[in-house]
């Protein structure tokens, strides 16, 4: 079975996405999902330019020398543009092989480990009164862990926070990419988030008891020794996990973090390779594994590194916001539902117009979520929809400390 055509789709319903579709001669297609939120284009083009001419011809079913070959063969290898390029390549290989079997994707990852993939939802708030609302919403939705993040006083913008205004002056209920010109600057102050912050947890257990699984984002804000503090400070309130408290670029970075808290870790939505996290998973520094399928080499690459991580008896936790478009999100799922360490895994409900556009099988029913069981990922493109959508440009916000200094957001 041999591929005819790969074509690249760019589309903005509510949010920019990048598809790729694979056609081969015997008329089967596969979706892949090459989206990079704020550098959209740059893996458009890094595909249709430089990788799409290199797969006419090639046999569809063989995925790992695909694999390999789009990694060795352009010689600068790993990084978010290339990685995200590879992912959809490879994901779009592995839908069209599991339709041709006329099975769903899980099934040839070895079938399912588990009847439902428990995720958790985004709840978030300007004081208390608002969080507790936005608990109780994601509960009566069917979420069963609440991811927590809130304003702290003095600060204007936090990030996570739904309610908050925008740049364009409208509220975002979904992932803050904003439609600007240029990324919108928020400030930051992490003494004020050190000592709000656990009085925030504090009240959200006094008020939801000790049963709910809460989990939080540190957004990378923190030093090793800040992270170390603040992950001590949360011990009373039981996390689920605390997520990018602090770059991991420097790994080892964790063993001090490691040393102060019993507090579970989770790191790597910014990884692309398992060469990131080499340190981490071998002298068990983290608990969960936050890459995406999305950026990380694709559905071949992450089951590697989740096999990698189970012999340390670390878990997934994979990335699934909603710059993460659906075909993303599908072949999440299928891996979820497959390997034998999942951990959580993060869903943030697509809005309609993405739902338009993206037709998906996959469920979410009393807080767990199912890839269905249609055969490959379970998704299809409606590409007349699509093109109604044209891209436009967005950009997540920066931070700045009060001096002026640019902050990692």
């Amino acid at each position: 079975m041999k591929i005819v055509a790969a074509d690249v789709i760019v589309s903005s319903p509510d949010r920019n996405f990048v598809t790729l579709k694979i056609t081969t001669d015997e008329g089967l297609t596969g979706l892949g999902d090459a989206t990079l939120n704020g550098r959209e284009l740059s893996v458009a083009s890094y595909l249709r330019d430089h990788v799409a001419p290199l797969l006419m011809g090639r046999d569809a079913h063989r995925i790992e020398d695909t694999w390999q070959f789009l990694y060795r063969s352009a010689y600068w290898r790993r990084g978010p543009v290339t990685m995200a390029a590879i992912a959809a390549v490879d994901v779009a290989l592995w839908d069209i092989l599991a339709k041709a079997a006329g099975m769903p994707l899980y099934q040839l990852l070895g079938g399912a480990s588990r009847t439902g993939i428990m995720a958790y939802g985004h709840a978030s708030g300007r004081d208390i009164p608002e969080l507790f609302d936005s608990i109780r919403r994601h509960l009566d939705e069917g979420f069963r862990s609440i991811r927590v993040q809130t304003s702290v006083p003095g600060i204007n913008a936090v990030y996570g926070v739904a309610a908050q205004p925008s740049a364009t002056g409208q509220r975002y209920d979904y992932e803050p990419a904003q439609r600007t010109p240029l990324p919108a600057e928020e400030d930051w102050d992490t003494r004020a988030y050190l000592r709000h912050l656990p009085t925030v947890f504090e009240a959200v257990r006094a008020e939801f008891g000790p049963e709910l699984p809460l989990l939080h984002d540190g957004h990378h804000r923190m030093t090793p020794i800040q992270a170390a503090k603040l992950g001590k400070a949360l011990e009373p309130y039981d996390l689920f996990w605390l997520e990018d408290c602090t770059p991991a670029e420097n790994q080892e970075a964790l063993r001090l973090v490691r040393q102060h808290t019993t507090t579970p870790l989770a790191i790597g939505e910014v990884f692309n390779t398992v060469w990131d996290y080499q340190t981490l998973i071998r002298e068990q520094l983290i608990d969960y594994v936050r890459s995406a399928v999305t950026h990380t080499g694709g559905i071949t690459a992450m089951r590697k590194l989740l096999d990698f991580a189970a012999q340390y008896q670390i878990k997934s936790g994979i990335h699934g916001p909603t710059d993460i478009s659906p075909v993303g999100m599908a072949a999440a799922l299928h891996l979820d539902l497959a390997i034998h360490n999942f951990g959580i895994q993060e869903y943030m409900k697509h809005t309609p117009l993405a739902n338009e556009v993206f037709r998906q099988s996959f469920t979410f029913t009393d807080g767990y979520l199912h890839p269905g069981d249609q055969p490959g990922l379970g998704v299809e493109l409606d590409e007349e929809a699509a093109a109604r959508f044209p891209y436009e440009p967005a950009y997540l916000p920066f931070n700045r400390l009060k001096d002026g200094t640019v902050h990692d957001w």
